[in-house]
């Protein structure tokens, strides 16, 4: 077994236009004075990050990880979310999606999504000059717009998009093995891989590629009413990284999964700071760590309710609480007794 990796911080919340928010140097050391180890950085927010020179230097890559390791902290894995979900854009959203991108490509979605695939595989690019095993990223969508079957869907128009979805992605899962980084899709309401299902319909569509993967989110599963332990049971294997954020479900008789198109405080389903929701970390971290995770456990923080820096700092106590340090014996080795293969065969009565 291996000892998780961790706490980390996801600064893609915490990135702004105030210190010590607005640049890689403070930013760091404010996550570090919080607690963390390790920061997962966004690929878009050029405050934080140049997408460019890190796919393009290994020497540029350095200096980066030197000025974190500096402050104090280790980059963990980059996480290329906004630019994954503009792969596969649904016309519907293509106004709201259009913020996303490159101020050049606005407007002209055939651009944005050329100009989006070039983003994610330089953030494969980057990560491999970083030294890194994984990258985080959306999966976009094509048929969320459908999800409730009311008009009745077509026959195909499921097949359809996901086969679309699959041969969209399939040259950047091979740039990724080309890399030696998994591609990690965070499951998350809103992109067409949202659940193990869909999950499965997509891995089998890119002929179970080796670097097809998951980022493992417990929030987005409680707030589907979806088994989050059982997932880790089917899914293990492919479960490549771990966004630690906590998450509430308390169905009314006036509204329930979908929120009413209610504000997030006032939602039955809700992202809570950690130990404020439901989810039952004491679990997760056990069968991780049972399951040889080979990772770390990245707070990303998302409340209603508490404010970030108080979230922040809360979390990498709670991620250091739960990370279980794992024993190199057996409990009971005290009772050894010492036997040899002979020994054995003839407790088993096997050579009479």
């Amino acid at each position: 077994m291996k000892t998780i990796k961790g706490p980390a911080l996801f600064l893609a919340q915490f990135a702004g236009d105030a210190a010590p928010f607005n640049s890689w140097t403070s930013i760091t050391r404010w996550a570090a004075d919080c607690g963390y180890a390790g920061v997962q950085v966004p690929t878009w927010d050029a405050r934080l990050f140049d997408l460019d020179r890190a796919a393009e230097s290994k020497d540029w890559c350095d200096q980066f990880k030197g000025e974190a390791a500096e402050a104090g902290v280790e980059v963990t894995e980059l996480a290329s979310h906004l630019h994954g979900q503009l792969v596969a854009a649904h016309p519907a959203y293509d106004t709201m999606l259009d913020g996303f991108a490159d101020p050049s490509v606005r407007g002209n979605p055939k651009a944005r999504q050329e100009w989006a695939v070039d983003r994610v595989m330089k953030g494969l690019t980057a990560s491999r000059n970083l030294g890194l095993k994984a990258m985080a990223t959306f999966s976009g969508a094509l048929a969320w717009p459908y999800l409730y079957p009311w008009p009745q869907r077509p026959a195909g128009l499921v097949e359809t998009a996901f086969d679309e979805l699959a041969a969209r992605w399939r040259p950047i899962l091979d740039h990724a093995e080309d890399c030696g980084i998994d591609l990690c899709y965070e499951i998350h309401p809103g992109e067409d891989l949202h659940d193990g299902v869909t999950f499965e319909m997509f891995l089998e569509r890119v002929g179970g590629h080796a670097r097809c993967n998951m980022l493992y989110d417990p929030s987005h599963y409680v707030l589907q009413a979806l088994d989050y332990l059982d997932n880790i049971d089917i899914y293990g294997s492919r479960i490549r990284m771990f966004h630690v954020k906590d998450a509430e479900l308390n169905p009314t008789g006036r509204q329930g999964v979908y929120g009413g198109f209610q504000s997030w405080v006032n939602r039955a389903g809700r992202f809570r700071s950690l130990g404020d929701g439901q989810v039952d970390f004491g679990a997760i971290f056990s069968k991780l760590t049972a399951l040889d995770f080979d990772g770390w456990a990245v707070v990303e923080w998302e409340c209603a309710l508490k404010h970030p820096e108080d979230g922040a700092r809360e979390g990498a106590e709670f991620v250091r609480n739960h990370i279980i340090r794992v024993t190199p014996n057996a409990f009971d080795d005290f009772a050894g007794a010492g036997t040899d293969e002979a020994a054995n065969r003839a407790m088993l009565g096997l050579d009479r």
